[in-house]
Formats: C-alpha cells, structure tokens, sequence
C-alpha cells in the first residue's frame, strides 16, 4: 500500500504543535549557521539533549553529524512506546 503523504501532513505534519516544535528546530539551525558552526550540505544536526525543540537554550544545544541525531530520535521513541 503506498503512502498518503495529504492524509500524514493533515494527521500529524500539519498540526498547530508539530509546526512549532518544527519552527524552533528551523530557528535554531539557522542561528547556527550566522555564527558558523554548521552550514548547509555539511551533514551536521544541532541536537536538542533533551528532545524538546522548543528548548532553544545553548547548554541544550551541540552540533552532531546527522546520522548520529537520527539514531537519537530513533531511541528516544522507543522509549516511549
């Protein structure tokens, strides 16, 4: 069965939380790249260290390769389930 992108973006993408844990990820990145600790294409992550995204203070913040901030938010669901 193929995915339906329009059902997942209404269901979950698109709602009122999930824009703003997104917008606070986005805000964060791009405060790190004016002062130059990542920039774009170089496969780095800022990784919040408690998962909250909209903890934006820099002792929750460190640059990591994205691979290893996958794996993060992987773990981190399984937690929870």
């Amino acid at each position: 069965m193929a995915r339906d992108y329009r059902k997942e973006y209404d269901n979950y993408q698109g709602s009122a939380a999930q824009k703003k844990r997104r917008a606070g990820r986005n805000k964060v990145r791009r405060a790190a790249e004016r002062a130059g600790l990542v920039s774009k294409g170089d496969n780095k992550d800022i990784h919040h260290k408690d998962g909250n995204p909209t903890n934006s203070s820099p002792s929750n913040l460190a640059v990591q390769n994205k691979s290893k901030n996958r794996s993060f938010a992987r773990t981190a669901t399984a937690r929870k389930a």
